[in-house]
């Protein structure tokens, strides 16, 4: 059987991933670093890694200094491999940890692939996202 005789039961758009929550869409926050594709990154990175608790907001950290902090990684790595689709690099993220604040290096993953009408769109994601 060709893959043309299968017929689609579902098709889950990127849109709907971030209508739905799944993923949140970060392009207007990227695109004053020279992002020119729509970025979105997994909620699951967002909640765990980008998002910081309460202790951690009164330390001085805020969602977009973590976004930040994960932006300036991956432009250094994709400068040294332009013509890559897929990235992996470590973060080093600020976490609490009961009572103390401890630095946590995080792996993660981006992902140059096609949007939902065929454009380039990143996504950026810890491993067990993708």
């Amino acid at each position: 059987m060709e893959c043309n005789d299968w017929k689609l039961i579902c098709c889950y758009t990127r849109k709907r991933a971030i209508d739905d929550g799944i993923m949140v869409d970060v392009s207007d926050f990227v695109s004053d670093f020279g992002f020119i594709v729509p970025v979105a990154i997994t909620n699951n990175l967002f909640t765990r890694y980008i998002q910081p608790t309460n202790k951690l907001a009164e330390s001085g950290q805020s969602s977009e200094s973590r976004m930040i902090d994960l932006l300036v990684v991956m432009m250094i790595k994709l400068f040294q491999r332009p013509n890559t689709e897929q990235l992996s690099f470590n973060v080093s993220f600020d976490m609490e940890y009961e009572e103390k604040i401890e630095s946590k290096l995080v792996q993660i993953l981006a992902v140059i692939g096609q949007g939902d009408a065929g454009e380039p769109v990143l996504t950026i994601m810890l491993p067990e996202d993708f």
